[in-house]
């Protein structure tokens, strides 16, 4: 009799991926606050209502966590994961002056653990309510073989809607306009293969009562950008800072402009200590270097585009030269 193969057989339990979605039910439904689905969450595809909308346009991103996501599996901070897979998101979403909607995520791992998964979720959702977003659907893949045991890949999706004469405009830019800075809350989501190498060379330079801070998730500005529009603030454009730094970040923003910043040393604790081992201008090309999020708004609306937000400053100002400057000050 020939041998008889089945699914579950082969690494990948179908039953406990359903039952997995049955579980999560209630994560899910604490980010449905202010909006909700349009039908019923676990169909093929999620549907919202834009009627609310007079000219509604639509945004959409993905991004995912990097290599930050071993770390926080190795020091066992999955809700942390979470929480950075949706703010890596979001605030690519808020850039652009759209409202998050709908969020949606993709888990690969090798075989399906409920615990840890559902720990995913939470960081995901805690996050997701924050900022009025909908955790519309997802996908968890089971994938023994392709996923080693003791890793999981993330990778996220949002969806946004604004008014269309809400879009932030960045062709708006002029000369004299200036950058406000919104301080991160440390290196983020941003640069991990780069601090992974520093700490294999040296690997008692975080102490184990700092992992805690060191690991702490990506900041979500959805507060900074509710800041900014009540207090009718002209935002020129918002940028993120993630990967590439304050350069590559702002400068994709200017058509011929540029912009000349000033920043002071970041050098607080296990980031300092980091940032040892690495040149200025290297740094410079690849963390926030304490600036998650940058403003552009008119310099007569410098102070009322800081003073609300604790630790936010003028940075910079936008010049005729192209190409972005970075000073640190000592």
């Amino acid at each position: 009799m020939s041998q008889e193969f089945t699914y579950k057989g082969a690494g990948v339990d179908i039953k406990e991926a359903a039952d997995l979605v049955g579980d999560i039910g209630e994560l899910r439904r604490s980010t449905e606050g202010k909006r909700s689905l349009m039908g019923a969450f676990g169909l093929f595809a999620a549907t919202y209502d834009l009627s609310e909308y007079r000219q509604p346009v639509i945004m959409t991103g993905c991004d995912g966590v990097g290599t930050k996501v071993e770390l926080l599996i190795a020091h066992d901070q999955l809700e942390i994961a979470g929480k950075d897979l949706v703010a890596m998101n979001v605030n690519d979403i808020l850039t652009t002056g759209g409202d998050p909607l709908l969020f949606l995520d993709y888990i690969g791992i090798g075989r399906i653990d409920k615990a840890k998964i559902k720990r995913l979720i939470f960081g995901m959702t805690q996050y997701l309510a924050d900022c009025n977003c909908i955790l519309a659907g997802g996908e968890t893949a089971e994938m023994p073989g392709i996923v080693p045991d003791g890793l999981i890949e993330l990778s996220g999706f949002c969806i946004g809607a604004a008014e269309k004469s809400d879009l932030v405009d960045p062709s708006r830019i002029a000369v004299g306009d200036v950058l406000i800075g919104y301080p991160s809350d440390g290196f983020h989501a941003n640069g991990w293969s780069l601090i992974r190498r520093i700490l294999q060379a040296h690997p008692d330079l975080i102490a184990d009562e700092e992992w805690g801070e060191f690991l702490t998730p990506t900041r979500l500005y959805h507060d900074v950008v509710a800041g900014l529009k009540e207090r009718k603030i002209d935002i020129k454009a918002m940028a993120h800072i993630t990967g590439g730094g304050l350069p590559e970040n702002l400068g994709r923003l200017f058509d011929g402009k540029g912009a000349d910043l000033g920043i002071p040393r970041w050098n607080h604790g296990p980031v300092g200590r980091i940032l040892s081992f690495v040149s200025d201008e290297e740094a410079i090309d690849t963390f926030n270097m304490g600036w998650g999020w940058v403003a552009i708004v008119p310099p007569d609306q410098a102070s009322a585009a800081s003073d609300f937000h604790p630790g936010a400053r003028k940075i910079g100002e936008i010049t005729e030269t192209p190409g972005v400057r970075v000073r640190i000050e000592e």
